[in-house]
């Protein structure tokens, strides 16, 4: 009887940790909903989280540098929502490649809206750019920062996590990263980012106490 009670709260642990109110997640202050995490563990350099699958819109975009990029799909991704009286949510990703390329080379961006909790069955984007994909449940490594996102504080932020999962081991997705935002481009102050590693095998979290 205990053990189904263990395993009814661990299944309820899961069922929340999609989309879900904002109010349970401290930094995400701008939207009602926003998408919840649990968190495993953390240490000075980094935390780590699962997060469930949920669903999301997203667009790709081809351009010189991530700034750019940025701008096209945001607006592109913003007209489906709008078009189709979706709420925002938050975070917005961006995903990055870590590979060098030449600077001359166009690169390819993708960018993700989190899909409110409400959405179950997504209209149909108009836009033959943009497609609803389920990203399925995963735990990543975060690093925080303020600022503005832009492409150079993203990758400055990245190759820092790198270097910390680097040193203990850690192992990861490489190829490529996540860069959160929760703000508004209308936010001035306060702003909350963060870049996310997908991880490989078991989490690592040196000197750190694992989150109850």
């Amino acid at each position: 009887m205990l053990l189904s009670g263990l395993v009814a709260f661990l299944l309820l642990l899961t069922a929340e940790a999609k989309v879900g109110d904002s109010a349970n997640v401290p930094f995400c202050t701008e939207t009602e909903e926003c998408l919840l995490f649990e968190p495993i563990c953390e240490s000075e350099e980094y935390e780590v989280r699962h997060y469930d699958s949920a669903k999301w819109i997203t667009t790709e975009e081809s351009a010189f540098f991530m700034d750019f990029a940025t701008m096209t799909a945001f607006r592109r991704l913003f007209k489906y929502i709008k078009d189709n009286n979706v709420e925002m949510t938050a975070p917005v990703l961006m995903k990055m490649e870590t590979k060098s390329k030449y600077f001359w080379e166009r690169k390819s961006f993708s960018m993700s809206f989190l899909l409110p909790s409400a959405v179950t069955d997504p209209p149909t984007p108009a836009d033959a750019k943009v497609k609803i994909v389920e990203m399925p449940e995963t735990k990543v490594y975060v690093k925080r920062f303020g600022g503005w996102m832009m492409a150079a504080s993203a990758k400055q932020q990245a190759k820092s996590l790198s270097a910390s999962l680097d040193s203990v081991g850690a192992k990861y997705e490489s190829d490529y990263f996540y860069a959160a935002g929760y703000n508004s481009p209308m936010t001035m102050f306060n702003r909350h980012n963060e870049v996310w590693f997908v991880v490989q095998d078991q989490p690592v979290c040196p000197s750190s106490e694992e989150m109850d």
